[in-house]
Formats: C-alpha cells, sequence, structure tokens
C-alpha cells in the first residue's frame, strides 16, 4: 500500500468524534458524515451579547486585530446604519461601539504608513450617484483610542464606493491600496478601479486603474495563481469572472481564458484554500443569483409567506388567512418605509425607529378594502373579504418581508439553483475538481469560511446558503478527508432562524484562542451570529505572524507554511471570502491532527523577507 493510501486511511480525531459512510448520491461523489454524538458548533450567547435587531447588512465580517492585544476585534457593517466595533476582552465582546453612521461598503486594516497604529480605509457609498463620496481613513493605537487619518495630498477620487483592500502590489513591503468604485453614469464609461500607491511618506497616489467594469463587478480576491509572488486578482460579480495576472508592478493582464477552465457567472465569493496541501492555492467559488422582483415563498407548515419586490408598483397574488396576521421583519429603504393600510392607505404609525426589520399586528377589520391605484410610495395590505388579503408595492429599493397566519397561498417562486466550483491550481492554471472531491451540491450560495475545524491538519470549508425568507438556514459543512475529497457534514449546528433574512457572510474566527476555529454569520436584513467550534479535539498550533524584522513590512498577506509530521500547509495573513472587504488577522491557525513532533513555520512577507523557525510547543499560539 502506498504512502498516499495510507495518509488516507490514518485514524485521526475525526473518526473517533463520527462514522463515514458513502452515500449513494446518484451522479456524484459526495461522502455524508453522519451526525456525531453533540454538533460541532453552538451560539457563543456568553462571548458575544450583540444588540441584534434584523438590519441590512454588507458583505463579511471584518476581522481584525485593532488594539493588537492578539485577540481579534470584529468590524460589523449594518448597511447604510452604521459599522460598529466589538472590542475582543480577552474572548469576550465589549459592547458595540458605533464607529461611523451612513452608507458604508467595505473596510480594510492594516498600519500602512508604518508607525504603530491600525489604519482603516472606509468605502462610503453615493447615494446611488446623487451623493459621490470619497473613502476615510480612521486610525487605531493599543490603547483603542481613535483619531481621523487626514485628507492625503491628492484625494481619494470622489466615488460610489465599494471595494478597498490594503496590499502590497510592487514588493517594496509598504502596503498600496484597491479603490473600487460602483461606475457612476457621470465617468462615462471611464475606469474608477484604481490602483493606489504607497509613496513611503503616508500619502497614496494614483498609479493605475484596471479596465473598466459595468453594474456589480467590483468584488475581489487578492490571491497569487502563478506563485511568483506578486499578488493577482480575481475580480467577479454577476458577469463572467475575470482573472488579472501580475506581470510587475501594477501591471495587470487579463489571463481569464488562459486560467480559468470554463466562463463562470453569478459569482458572490471567492476563497483561497489549499485544499489537498500540495503548496499553492486552489479558489473556492460560490455562486448565486439575487432574488427577482415579485419573487414569493410560501411555508405551509409555519403559515408563513415571505415576498420580495423592487423597481416599481407591483400587486401580489391575494393570499388567504384569519382575521389576524403578523408582518415579521417588514425592510424598505428610506424615503419608502411606510405600510399603508386599506382601501384610504393610512399610514400606519411604528412607535419607534423603522430603519430596522419591523413586527406589526393587523386585525382585518382595521385594513378593510383596497385601494384602486397605487399612487404612495411604500407597501400596501388590505383585506378584500372571504378570507383573502392583498398585499403590494411601490418603491424603487428592494422590499422584504414575511407575513405569519398565512392558511393559503396559490403562487410560490420556483427557482434555479446552481453549482457551487473548487479549482484546483495546477502550475497557475485551474481544473474543476468540484465533482471529483464531492462538493456537488446545487443551491444559491452567497460566502465561504474556509478553516481546519476540526483540527486534522487540512482545511474543510463552511458555505453559506441564500435560503428563501420562510425556512431556517442552515450552512453547508463540509470536511476535508485529508485532500482527496470532502465529506458533508449533517448534524453541524450552524442554523439561524430569523424570518425574512437573507444568506450573506460567514468568517472563521478563534475569537477566544482556545484552538477551536469558531464562525461569524451576517444575514443580510438579519442578524449577526456567532457560533462556538466545541469539538475540534485534535492538537493545534497558532502562528501569530509579526511585521517583519528587517524591514518593517506588515504581517497582512504574508504567506505561512506549517510542517508536522509529513504534513505541509499553507496560509495567507488576512485570507477571507469578503468580496468588498480584507480582515487582518496576525493569528493563522493550523490544526495538526495527533502530531506531537516539532513543528516547522515559515513566514514570507510580501517584498519576499522570510523567517524560518521550529517550534517544539502545541496547543498555544506562538509569537515568532
Amino acid at each position: 500500500m502506498n504512502k498516499q493510501v495510507k495518509k488516507i486511511l490514518k485514524p485521526t480525531s475525526l473518526t473517533s468524534a463520527v462514522l463515514l459512510a458513502l452515500v449513494g448520491c446518484q451522479g456524484t461523489n459526495e461522502v455524508i458524515a453522519q451526525p456525531a454524538s453533540t454538533t460541532i458548533f453552538t451560539p457563543a450567547d456568553n462571548a458575544f451579547k450583540y444588540s441584534n435587531k434584523n438590519l441590512r447588512k454588507w458583505d463579511v465580517a471584518t476581522v481584525a486585530d485593532l488594539d493588537q492585544n492578539g485577540y481579534p476585534d470584529l468590524l460589523l457593517n449594518d448597511h447604510g446604519f452604521s459599522v460598529k466595533i466589538l472590542w475582543n476582552n480577552q474572548g469576550k465582546f465589549a459592547k458595540p461601539y458605533d464607529l461611523i453612521m451612513g452608507d458604508v461598503h467595505g473596510l480594510t486594516a492594516a498600519d500602512f504608513d508604518k508607525n504603530g497604529s491600525i489604519d482603516l480605509v472606509i468605502s462610503r457609498g453615493g447615494g446611488s450617484g446623487s451623493n459621490a463620496r470619497n473613502s476615510k481613513v480612521v486610525s487605531f493605537d493599543k490603547k483603542r483610542s481613535i483619531s481621523q487619518f487626514g485628507e492625503f495630498a491628492t484625494p481619494l477620487a470622489m466615488m460610489r464606493g465599494r471595494t478597498v483592500k490594503w496590499v502590497d502590489l510592487n514588493q517594496d513591503g509598504w502596503l498600496d491600496l484597491i479603490n473600487f468604485a460602483f461606475p457612476s453614469r457621470e465617468m462615462k464609461g471611464k475606469s474608477e478601479n484604481y490602483l493606489y500607491l504607497n509613496s513611503q511618506d503616508g500619502q497614496l497616489v494614483e498609479k493605475a486603474r484596471l479596465p473598466a467594469i459595468h453594474g456589480d463587478g467590483q468584488k475581489t480576491l487578492v490571491t497569487d495563481f502563478n506563485n511568483d509572488g506578486l499578488p493577482d486578482l480575481l475580480i467577479y460579480g454577476t458577469g463572467p469572472l475575470k482573472a488579472y495576472q501580475a506581470n510587475g508592478a501594477f501591471n495587470y493582464e487579463d489571463v481569464t481564458k488562459t486560467v480559468l477552465p470554463t466562463t463562470v457567472r453569478h459569482t458572490t465569493s471567492v476563497s483561497e484554500i489549499d485544499y489537498d496541501n500540495d503548496g499553492d492555492f486552489d479558489l473556492l467559488i460560490t455562486r448565486g443569483e439575487e432574488f427577482k422582483a415579485g419573487d414569493t415563498f410560501y411555508n405551509p407548515q409555519k403559515q408563513a409567506l415571505g415576498f420580495y419586490w423592487k423597481r416599481g408598483a407591483h400587486k401580489f397574488p391575494p393570499f388567504y388567512a384569519g382575521d389576524v396576521i403578523h408582518f415579521e421583519n417588514l425592510q424598505s429603504q428610506w424615503p419608502t418605509k411606510d405600510l399603508l393600510i386599506g382601501e384610504s392607505a393610512y399610514k400606519y404609525e411604528f412607535p419607534g425607529e423603522t430603519h430596522s426589520g419591523r413586527d406589526i399586528r393587523l386585525v382585518n377589520s382595521d385594513a378593510l378594502g383596497f385601494p384602486d391605484k397605487l399612487t404612495e410610495k411604500g407597501t400596501y395590505i388590505g383585506y378584500i373579504g372571504n378570507g383573502q388579503w392583498q398585499l403590494a408595492g411601490n418603491m424603487w429599493s428592494p422590499m422584504t418581508g414575511v407575513i405569519t397566519g398565512v392558511s393559503g397561498f396559490s403562487e410560490q417562486t420556483e427557482v434555479s439553483k446552481m453549482p457551487d466550483l473548487l479549482l484546483e491550481n495546477r502550475n497557475g492554471k485551474f481544473v474543476n475538481v468540484t465533482n471529483k472531491v464531492g462538493l456537488s451540491h446545487h443551491s444559491h450560495t452567497t460566502s465561504s469560511a474556509v478553516a481546519d475545524f476540526n483540527n486534522d491538519g487540512y482545511q474543510d470549508i463552511a458555505i453559506i446558503q441564500r435560503g428563501n425568507l420562510v425556512d431556517e438556514n442552515s450552512a453547508l459543512i463540509y470536511l476535508n478527508q485529508q485532500g482527496q475529497s470532502f465529506a458533508k457534514k449533517q448534524a453541524h449546528g450552524v442554523v439561524t432562524k430569523e424570518y425574512g433574512a437573507i444568506g450573506l457572510g460567514i468568517e472563521p474566527v478563534d475569537y477566544n484562542l482556545d484552538g477551536q476555529v469558531d464562525l461569524l454569520i451576517g444575514h443580510e436584513r438579519g442578524k449577526w451570529h456567532l457560533f462556538d467550534n466545541q469539538q475540534a479535539d485534535s492538537n493545534y498550533i497558532q502562528v501569530k505572524v509579526p511585521s517583519s524584522i528587517k524591514s518593517n513590512v506588515s504581517a497582512l498577506g504574508a504567506v505561512v507554511k506549517v510542517q508536522a509530521c509529513e504534513n505541509s500547509q499553507m496560509q495567507r495573513v488576512g485570507a477571507t471570502s469578503a468580496a468588498y472587504s480584507q480582515s487582518f488577522n496576525p493569528v493563522v491557525h493550523f490544526g495538526l491532527a495527533n502530531c506531537n513532533e516539532t513543528v516547522k513555520v515559515q513566514v514570507t512577507w510580501s517584498n519576499g523577507e522570510h523567517l524560518t523557525e521550529s517550534v517544539n510547543s502545541i496547543n498555544r499560539t506562538v509569537k515568532l
């Protein structure tokens, strides 16, 4: 028996926790991990006491050690309301602090000027083109003091801000800035995909632009698919995913047709994953479509009707209900928040703030009739007799919600589904191995978390599904079978239950440094959820990557390799599935299975500077 087969059969902590069984999934190679005695994840309610309302979200949560105390802090973006900081007090998060209010998109944190403070770039939205603004920069010192960073000599471009990511684009050891905008009509097709050079004197200077992208196409992964040390870019959205290879500093070539095996559309996130531990970064691609105007979803067991509308006036098919109905998590954006009731379309008076989801109890006798014309902006509801109610909307921005107490509904949207993709890196070009490794689900997915959840030395996968407003949203958890395939975990515990929420972002983070990678989820029009990993009981090592000794190069983007017991692993500091933002957690987690040998750790910073150390201790955070 060769060494590779022996490795596949070698007992690990996984085999003692779950019984693996092959399930006959027609036309797939899917492996199912049968339920263990306990689930992997449970809600971390004691550590994460977030004042949780159903709010819009943007992207994936940003994880960054802002005060540099070793524990990862959180930046949570309740889109259009505020960005909040949750300081990490040795494994328990403080009360959220409002950093900035209003329409904010991408976030990226790192020490770009090497003064010892963490600098956060905040990409501000442009009010659908009516209020173009430039990104703001704030700085955090080690005492958690926050200061405004002044304007650069030449201010960053005014735009409908979307993507910001600190990254060393020219290998000089100084962090440059990716700053992409949603295209505005005023630019008349001119590119707003800016690449800023760090001039090493506290300034950012526009150096180059990538080609213009139309519509929703500013989502970006920074990777290095040809392993030359220069950061390559994958840029995506509803249109075709584009691969840009760096042929020099700030010099990018579109190599999509030669690097990718097929045209990939409707991409929602891309994650780096060296799933087979062969020393290069493969790609995990989640895919899906947004709801379409007029979509409806009905759960007869829960008597729950979910709805989605935007861009004009629309009457939904009537539904059957009793004398009383309940709106749950009704959301529509300013200035079309009014709920208009009955034939006269009188406005419902909400007792509190209306940015978050609203819950309303409505009696039919207070909602008799329905207007002939939808002349006002808002959501309409009326009782039209014979046990039937009428729902309608007239607005531009999306309206969502769930009505409970619905006893019958005649129509439900049938949605198409699409596969996610795992592309294996073979000498800088990618091959589709999705079915080969058992990732054969078809769904609408929005983001992924890549981490070793069971500490067996191979990276696992958690994927968030979009959901349908009226059912629980269960993540897809796949456990890596030693680089050969993935087994789907059934009883994992990563389930969220709020009505009216749309699956969005997931981020891995060992928030309490206990050696078990946890999961942070934020749902669009829903809540934030922190899930605590309860099952990773094998050995591990966590490497806290500092700035480089020689040139004080930021740890962000550094590649960390760990070798122990003939198993080599590789990760990048700051790796995330965030489409618009960039996390910066300098503590990198590696599972070691049952290995108790000396661990060889190698770090390579963005300028090529490297450090190699042998570490004798395990099951702790190692500071290099």
